[in-house]
């Protein structure tokens, strides 16, 4: 490897993948791993370890890497940066249940060691079905590879993939787990969201540009809309999807993480702790939300897409897919009217959505002020007007715009509104690192400020997990239904309307 040449520091490492055949695997993280070594993010001593059932020799291994690189990285595979690499990606195999399979994965790992005459850092990146993550973990402490020089530099860390839990018990649960083997130091709950630029960049945005800190808060900004929207369907994921929907597979991970971030008080510092107490103190202040009984309305609304139009070719409904329960009371749409009740955002209302088989795949968060006083510039045929709306376009096309009104040209003074543009692909290029890149090199140096804390995960469960149980109880009632290809049900526009607001179409 050319050696950390580019970035802060990581002591020399191995990181282990266990679900090593998985799809993420192939499409994300061996792509990740790559562009680190491309770019001359890695120590000098390295290695990659797939750990799954299936015997693969390394050489396999190593072919089945070189074609997941070839296909999803992001740059054209260098031969002398994967001669570099190649070598060093090994396998073992073993039941995640089976203690002695993680045995033989520490003897390779100390075999490592010897060779190279130096201790190493293990990461164990656990990218499986949830269904074994406990296995893995108490294999993990049994076998003694958790407790792998801790508290110093180059202590063991481990990287746990979403789904963190179902509901609030089984979140607590998965912490337990985890902690009575990691210290929390050494866990990494992922959210591949907050590796995305545009998520980071708006902590820049908020604090780093004096124009907008004094006026985000509740005395020049209306409201807050969050989405997260996919044009796609279930496809082939109706066996996940029907025990997942939309609340579970997006709304309490990706979309409350950008809703902390967009709310939250400026850390006291950039470390990771003073960062996370800040979020958790967003989650902590949002107002239970009102279920509908009994005919009122509350703050939630779900739905499942009926066939429609994407792309202009012809789709059928969630029910009419394969895989999926004829009767499903599983959710395709999601959207909910939260408030933060603290002093920066009270009477803030915040809106939150996320669906598929919507009118295009967009996540964004728009911050909408509030109207300029109506005096000068009236509304009318000459003055057109709208409010003045931020939006951070986090996918597909990573940016920011600004809408704001103008002048048109011409002898009368007449308005329309115009709209500023920032894309990075234009600004800086079209080869922006993914998301993963940032989060494993992160996890290598122990930087745990893009990562979940276990009170975080568990907080943003105690938000969701009486949804759950209210629609358990509901069954189909109230469940709503919206054409596929367009922007979602009438109920969650029933959700802005009640305070005189409507969905932005990103």
């Amino acid at each position: 490897m050319h050696g950390l040449s580019k970035h802060r520091g990581s002591p020399p490492t191995v990181v282990i993948i266990f679900g090593a055949s998985g799809d993420l695997t192939a499409r994300k993280l061996i792509p990740a791993i790559y562009n680190l070594a491309h770019d001359g993010l890695l120590p000098a001593d390295f290695y990659l370890i797939g750990f799954g059932r299936k015997s693969i020799p390394d050489e396999e291994f190593q072919k089945i890497a070189a074609g997941a690189i070839k296909e999803f990285s992001r740059r054209e595979m260098s031969p002398e940066v994967w001669a570099r690499l190649a070598p060093r990606t090994l396998y073992v195999s073993g039941g995640y249940d089976e203690k002695a399979a993680f045995d033989r994965l520490g003897a390779r790992i100390a075999g490592l060691e010897k060779e190279i005459g130096q201790q190493l850092q293990t990461l164990y990146y656990i990218s499986t079905p949830p269904t074994v993550f406990a296995p893995i973990i108490q294999n993990l402490g049994a076998s003694g590879l958790a407790a792998r020089y801790v508290g110093q530099r180059n202590q063991s860390k481990c990287i746990i993939e979403k789904p963190f839990g179902r509901d609030l018990a089984s979140a607590q649960a998965l912490n337990k787990e985890l902690t009575t083997v990691f210290e929390e130091s050494q866990v990494f709950r992922i959210d591949h969201y907050l590796g995305k630029e545009t998520v980071q960049d708006l902590l820049v945005q908020r604090f780093a540009n004096s124009i907008f800190e004094p006026i985000w808060n509740r005395n020049f900004i209306e409201h807050v809309q969050i989405t997260v929207a996919e044009q796609v369907g279930v496809e082939a994921r109706a066996g996940y999807y029907e025990q997942s929907g939309a609340l579970r597979d997006m709304i309490q991970n990706h979309t409350m993480q950008l809703l902390a971030l967009t709310a939250m008080e400026p850390p006291v510092s950039m470390d990771a702790e003073s960062m996370r107490d800040e979020k958790v103190k967003v989650l902590k202040a949002i107002h239970p939300l009102r279920l509908n009984e009994d005919g009122r309305p509350g703050d939630v609304a779900r739905a499942q897409y009926a066939e429609g139009l994407i792309g202009g070719k012809p789709v059928q409904g969630y029910l009419q897919e394969e895989g999926v329960n004829p009767q499903s009371t599983t959710e395709t749409y999601a959207a909910l009217r939260l408030s933060i009740n603290n002093w920066r955002w009270q009477g803030v209302p915040f809106y939150l959505r996320s669906g598929k088989h919507m009118a295009r795949r967009v996540s964004e968060i728009a911050i909408r002020f509030k109207r300029a006083p109506g005096s000068l510039f009236a509304e009318s045929d000459r003055f057109q007007l709208a409010a003045n709306t931020l939006a951070f376009q986090i996918q597909p096309d990573e940016g920011l715009s600004l809408i704001l009104n103008a002048k048109i040209p011409g002898l009368e003074t007449r308005t329309q509104p115009v709209k500023m543009n920032f894309k990075y692909a234009t600004t800086f290029g079209s080869n922006t690192p993914e998301a993963y890149e940032r989060l494993v090199l992160d996890a290598m140096i122990g930087d745990g400020t893009l990562f979940i804390r276990g009170d975080e995960t568990e907080r943003s469960w105690q938000l969701i997990t009486p949804i759950h149980e209210h629609w358990a109880e509901q069954g189909r009632k109230g469940l709503d239904s919206y054409v596929s290809g367009s922007w979602g049900p009438k109920s969650a526009d029933d959700l802005l309307a009640v305070n005189g607001h409507s969905w932005r179409e990103p």
